[in-house]
């Protein structure tokens, strides 16, 4: 789970406090301060650049992020401001005179977001929903060893949330209930969690419902932020969106631990060390640990990329939020020197297919074409 902006709590926070009455508010980021002339120029979440004057009777307070109750504000100065603060503004009446500014520091955002990134990975699971009874779903997740499960139990207590369709941020998730998971989801879960990670009790789950793309780069326009990419699923372009939340990675080069055909000899899916992992072997289901291999921590520890890395003639997968109009998505993530995951989901699809016990429930859940892998979608 990447740090990207995530802001649930932030905006949560931000949005509750009270402003002083018959005065318009704006909420935004700091993008540049201008001392001689007392101003701040604010990107509103919404809307166009804005410029605000600072006054001596504009009031200055800083709170926590994740902090709901203005009572507990600190006073600050207007030399405590910096580019990249969160802030919410209440304006006078008559115009874009700063009457008070709250100030959430973007150091300490960053700070409380890395915290609630290592509980997710620390005290959740993330999956595919394959089963909902009662109390319990059930979430199929996909390693670089195999595939294993994972139980979640909920209560009356637990909180939900659903990403929006054609939304890559986790912040734009909606609150909702457990009626509105259905089986296909990607769902994340937190909670009370197993040794074993086999079981969760889960305190908050977000959900939603995604596609994972794969292809060959066709086109790159960085001024567009935009990749063509030749879809694996249809042979048709794609165009994919990149915004300021998604997150791109880039696959290490493992070197010769696809040899020998999908699997290698033993049939394995491939390991990290150049050997091979059946589902019950070292690392697989039902080894030590019996976990396996989660993919989106194996994503977590892959090295980030930038656009202007990408080539060409390379291999990307891709994952979008379900909902966006055909042959154009809005990336999430996007993994390039993708080869080995294709070939992952390629053997996965072999596997399944070739399992006694296999069922339309195990085809293809939310692949949108890459059957056998399902990228991340969700990254707190």
């Amino acid at each position: 789970m990447m740090l990207h902006s995530r802001r649930f709590a932030l905006l949560l926070a931000i949005a509750a406090l009270p402003a002083f009455p018959q005065a318009k508010s704006i909420i935004g980021t700091v993008k540049s301060l201008k001392a001689e002339t007392a101003e701040l120029d604010i990107q509103p979440d919404k809307g166009d650049l804005a410029t605000v004057k600072m006054s001596a009777e504009t009031v200055f307070q800083r709170i926590a992020p994740g902090e709901t109750n203005l009572k507990n504000a600190t006073p600050i100065s207007a030399a405590d401001i910096s580019v990249g603060d969160r802030v919410l503004i209440s304006l006078m009446p008559e115009g874009a005179m700063a009457r008070r500014i709250v100030v959430m520091s973007s150091n300490e955002i960053a700070k409380k977001n890395e915290a609630d990134k290592q509980d997710w990975i620390k005290r959740g699971v993330s999956g595919v929903v394959a089963t909902k009874a009662g109390n319990t779903v059930t979430v199929k997740i996909r390693g670089i060893a195999g595939e294993t499960t994972s139980t979640v139990t909920v209560s009356d207590t637990t909180r939900y949330r659903r990403y929006s369709p054609d939304s890559v941020k986790f912040a734009d998730a909606k609150v909702s209930s457990l009626k509105e998971v259905s089986v296909g989801d990607q769902l994340r879960a937190r909670g009370q969690k197993s040794e074993d990670g086999s079981k969760v009790t889960a305190d908050e789950v977000v959900f939603g419902t995604f596609i994972t793309k794969g292809g060959t780069i066709t086109a790159i326009d960085p001024a567009a932020k935009t990749i063509t990419i030749a879809d694996l699923s249809n042979k048709k372009p794609l165009v994919i969106h990149l915004t300021a939340d998604s997150s791109l990675k880039s696959m290490p080069n493992f070197g010769g631990t696809m040899g020998g055909g999908p699997g290698g000899a033993s049939g394995g899916a491939p390991r990290a060390n150049g050997g091979q992992a059946g589902p019950g072997g070292p690392g697989g289901a039902g080894g030590p640990g019996g976990r396996g291999g989660d993919l989106s921590q194996l994503l977590e520890r892959m090295p980030a990329t930038k656009l202007e890395d990408l080539k060409t003639g390379s291999t990307i997968v891709v994952s979008s939020t379900k909902g966006a109009k055909d042959g154009d998505i809005t990336a999430i993530m996007i993994v390039a020197n993708a080869d080995m995951l294709i070939r992952m989901a390629q053997m996965q699809q072999t596997r399944i297919a070739g399992r006694p016990d296999a069922g339309p429930s195990l085809s293809g859940l939310g692949m949108g074409g890459m059957s056998g892998l399902d990228l991340p979608g969700m990254i707190p």
